[in-house]
């Protein structure tokens, strides 16, 4: 349905249903905006955990996190990096969001996803062309694809 950017905090939006953000496969979720979401939500960072412990992580997967409040988004953890650091790849970021919409589409009735520039910051990516992939996928979405940037 559709793609759209939006300046301001993703933490402060109460239109989200879910959160997703790129993560390495390594189980190691200490920086960047991965800290932020330990911080917020450790329930969605033991979840990643877990999966790390149980070699559930692999490049272009995705790790779903639910909350049991109603009022706190799903946290999506998208395996965009193999090992910490300028690891991500674009084939990984397309993999995983396009694991995540189908997903959605299928299981959850296509509720509005907030993002941060994934695969960008720490993950060493180049924003213009994670955001053709981002663009394409979420024009094909029949929810709403929201990034966000401060």
């Amino acid at each position: 349905m559709s793609f759209s950017e939006r300046k301001g905090d993703i933490f402060l939006a109460d239109d989200l249903e879910v959160i997703a953000h790129g993560v390495n496969c390594r189980g190691l979720f200490g920086a960047g905006f991965a800290l932020e979401v330990a911080k917020r939500y450790r329930w969605a960072k033991d979840e990643y955990v877990h999966a790390a412990e149980h070699r559930q992580l692999k490049p272009g997967a995705v790790v779903m996190a639910t909350s049991d409040f109603i009022d706190e988004p799903a946290i999506a953890h998208l395996c965009t990096q193999d090992r910490p650091g300028p690891d991500a790849k674009l084939r990984w970021v397309a993999e995983s969001v396009a694991r995540l919409l189908d997903d959605l589409s299928y299981n959850a009735g296509n509720p509005r996803i907030g993002m941060p520039r994934i695969g960008c910051g720490i993950g060493g990516l180049e924003w213009v062309n994670v955001r053709m992939i981002l663009e394409v996928l979420g024009n094909e979405y029949d929810g709403e694809l929201v990034v966000f940037s401060l």
